[in-house]
């Protein structure tokens, strides 16, 4: 497993990349093992996401956990910047309760370039995100990228 550290307005990231796969993004890390390939891009597309020059992050990732997490985290990847969904479209595509949509949310192992942030509450209440600073670093997240009407 290697590590490197991206330094962000929402905290030092930690990528973590296994087999050629991004597989965890973590807050306050520390470099670890070697810079490759992979380690070098996400960097790159995470420092261009924060600077406003990347829309859509084309990194592999490789999510540990059920079909069901798998599936989640694929709807919402595929949410488009500057949008959001609720959880509960997010069970309409799956098959499953908003509850299980929101754990799933909860559980995601790669938030931001998996983009957790961009999935609200019923009647776009901001709830929940799997990063660390919660609702406020979410919050920050989507100014950033315009959406949900957060332009202040």
């Amino acid at each position: 497993m290697n590590i490197e550290v991206v330094d962000s307005p929402v905290g030092r990231l930690g990528v973590v990349e296994d087999g050629g796969y991004i597989v965890r993004l973590v807050w306050d890390a520390e470099p670890e093992g070697e810079q490759t390939p992979v380690l070098t891009e996400a960097q790159s597309q995470l420092t261009a996401y924060f600077e406003g020059r990347l829309t859509k992050f084309d990194l592999p990732t490789l999510v540990h956990g059920s079909d069901f997490q798998r599936a989640v985290c694929d709807a919402m990847s595929a949410i488009p910047f500057g949008e959001t969904l609720t959880y509960g479209d997010i069970a309409k595509l799956t098959g499953n309760s908003a509850q299980a949509v929101g754990n799933a949310c909860g559980a995601n192992p790669i938030p931001i370039i998996i983009p957790c942030h961009r999935v609200m509450g019923a009647g776009g209440k901001l709830v929940g995100f799997s990063g660390a600073g919660g609702v406020e670093t979410k919050v920050q997240l989507l100014r950033l990228e315009g959406a949900a009407g957060l332009l202040i």
